[in-house]
């Protein structure tokens, strides 16, 4: 057993293993117990079980403080924060994926939760890629500092760009070149049906698959914003992955919620712009104007936590009458 002792990246192996048990855990108890039948979820219940996950994700980060240190530990709740925030333009996006495809509500949670364990393995793919290019080329995360400027400034004065699924190269490409069913078969994501030369019975995907696989895509996208992000906060592929991850395990549970009220959220793409350029900016402070001296986590979480909070409440203030406006 000494090699539950082993340092994999940074971190023991142990730590690796209970992580991944508390995922694999919490995934076996939210698709065989709370959700074995396909069901729409209402926003009482999103709320409850988002608040759950979002427990669960903090006392992790109180785990994570104990045995890693105060630093480690706030470096892990900035990361969480920010993909918590960022997370809420992927559900505009989902729900749009959602729209064209006309996936029913019922179906969507099952949908969501086999799209959080793909992405559980896209971002780790994708996270140790960027841990070995900055432990082997620390110039890489400047480049990531002023990527997440680029965006945070293009955010800022570039307006809304509403998603057209039905130009999507991919879902051009899928109905090209794979069968795709013109309906729903329920759950299921591939199917039998007769080949419309030969007669015989031939697999086919249906839209359920299709949108699950251009969310997936989707999320990478994404990813491309918020894991350079977290790199710029810490090098520490254990909390850049598990901050991530938390993050997004929650993410399902929360998105019935938001995409009922998703447009009153309207101005919280200003706030996560200033977030983005903020943490971009920390490196090239840290490293230049401090002389390597590192930003102060607790300064550094503060002012992320109230740039979110204040693009929250101010979106939720601007936007208070629309509800009324749309009922009338």
């Amino acid at each position: 057993m000494d090699f539950l002792f082993d340092m994999f990246l940074g971190t023991p192996v142990w730590f690796w293993l209970a992580f991944l048990g508390i995922v694999v855990i919490l995934t076996a108890f939210d698709l065989g117990f709370l959700h074995k039948e396909d069901k729409e979820m209402g926003i009482s219940e999103s709320l409850k079980l988002s608040a759950f996950y979002i427990s669960i994700a903090l006392l992790f980060g109180l785990w994570v403080w104990y045995a890693k240190g105060a630093d480690l530990g706030m470096k892990y709740y900035t990361g969480f924060f920010i993909e918590k925030a960022l997370s809420i333009d992927n559900v505009f996006v989902i729900s749009l994926i959602f729209t064209y495809f006309a996936i029913p509500a019922k179906y969507q949670y099952r949908a969501l939760l086999w799209g959080i364990i793909a992405v559980i393995v896209l971002r780790g793919i994708m996270i140790a890629a960027g841990a070995a290019l900055v432990q082997e080329f620390y110039w890489t995360l400047y480049l990531f500092a002023a990527f997440l400027i680029a965006t945070g400034v293009k955010m800022l004065f570039t307006g809304d760009q509403e998603m057209d699924v039905s130009k999507n190269p991919v879902v051009k490409f899928m109905n090209k070149h794979f069968r795709v069913t013109p309906e729903l078969h329920g759950e299921k994501f591939l199917v039998k049906v007769p080949d419309s030369k030969t007669g015989k019975m031939v697999t086919a995907m249906t839209p359920l698959l299709l949108a699950l696989i251009v969310i997936n895509l989707a999320d990478l996208v994404f990813a491309v914003d918020s894991v350079p992000a977290i790199f710029a906060i810490t090098t520490d592929t254990f909390i850049v992955y598990t901050s991530n991850i938390m993050a997004i395990l929650g993410l399902r549970a929360l998105y019935f919620a938001l995409a009922a009220m998703v447009h009153r959220f309207h101005y919280l793409k200003y706030a996560l712009a200033l977030v983005l350029v903020f943490i971009g900016s920390k490196i090239f402070v840290s490293d230049f104007i401090l002389g390597g001296d590192k930003f102060p986590p607790v300064l550094s979480l503060a002012v992320t936590f109230a740039l979110i909070l204040g693009g929250i409440f101010y979106s939720l203030w601007k936007t208070k009458g629309e509800d009324e406006k749309a009922s009338a």
